[in-house]
C-alpha cells in the first residue's frame, strides 16, 4: 500500500537528499506545511511570515518499508529537540515536525518517540511537533533535487553531507 506523510526537520534540501536514497520511497517532494496563507513562495517562508514549515512529502510502499523505520531514520538525521532551529538555520520554518495522513500513522509516531525516550536517544527533551497533515505546497521547481544538482555548494558540503555519511552508516539496509 502506498501513503504518505510529511516530515520537516530543518531545511528540506536536507531532508529531501535524505529520504531520496531510501529504499521503499517512490517519491519525495520538498514544500511548505502547517501554515496560515495559500501558495505561499520560498522567499515568503523563510522570512517566517506564513507559520509554514519546510517540510518534505514522502510516498513510501508499506510493503517495502515500515514507517518505524522512516522514523528512525528522520530523528536521526536531524535535531527534534530544538524549538525552531536546525543548526544555523533559525525560524519557525525550521522546527521539526511530523503530519501524519491516518491513525496508524498517529500511533506509530507515539510508538517510536516512546522507544527513543526509553532509549534515552536524546539528551534533551523530543519537543518534535505531530499533528494531522494540512495542505502540503509543493516548493519551486528550483527547491526539487537540490543537493543532487548542488553538491560542491557550501551549504550542500558542510550541512547536507553528514547526514548522507550518517545514514550510509547506520541505514545502510535500508537505502537504495
Amino acid at each position: 500500500m502506498i501513503k504518505t506523510i510529511f516530515l520537516a526537520g530543518g531545511c528540506f534540501w536536507c531532508t529531501e537528499a535524505v529520504f531520496k536514497r531510501v529504499n521503499g520511497v517512490s517519491e519525495v517532494l520538498p514544500g511548505y506545511i502547517g501554515g496560515t496563507i495559500k501558495n505561499p513562495s520560498y522567499r515568503e517562508v523563510c522570512n517566517g511570515l506564513t507559520g509554514h514549515a519546510e517540510a518534505i512529502s514522502v510516498r513510501y510502499d508499506t510493503s517495502q518499508v515500515d514507517l518505524s523505520e522512516l522514523l528512525l531514520i528522520f530523528f536521526n538525521t536531524h535535531d527534534p529537540t530544538t524549538l525552531n532551529r536546525q543548526g544555523n538555520d533559525i525560524g519557525t520554518q525550521y522546527r521539526s515536525g511530523i503530519y501524519f495522513t491516518d491513525i496508524e500513522q498517529k500511533e506509530t509516531i507515539k510508538v517510536v518517540i516512546n522507544q527513543l525516550i526509553n532509549e534515552n536517544a536524546f539528551k534533551d527533551k523530543i519537543i518534535t511537533e505531530i499533528k494531522d497533515a494540512t495542505t502540503f505546497y509543493e516548493a519551486e521547481k528550483n527547491h526539487h533535487d537540490y543537493y543532487n544538482r548542488n553538491k560542491e555548494q557550501p551549504y550542500c558540503v558542510f550541512t547536507i553531507n553528514p547526514k548522507i555519511e550518517k545514514i550510509n552508516k547506520y541505514f545502510s539496509r535500508n537505502l537504495n
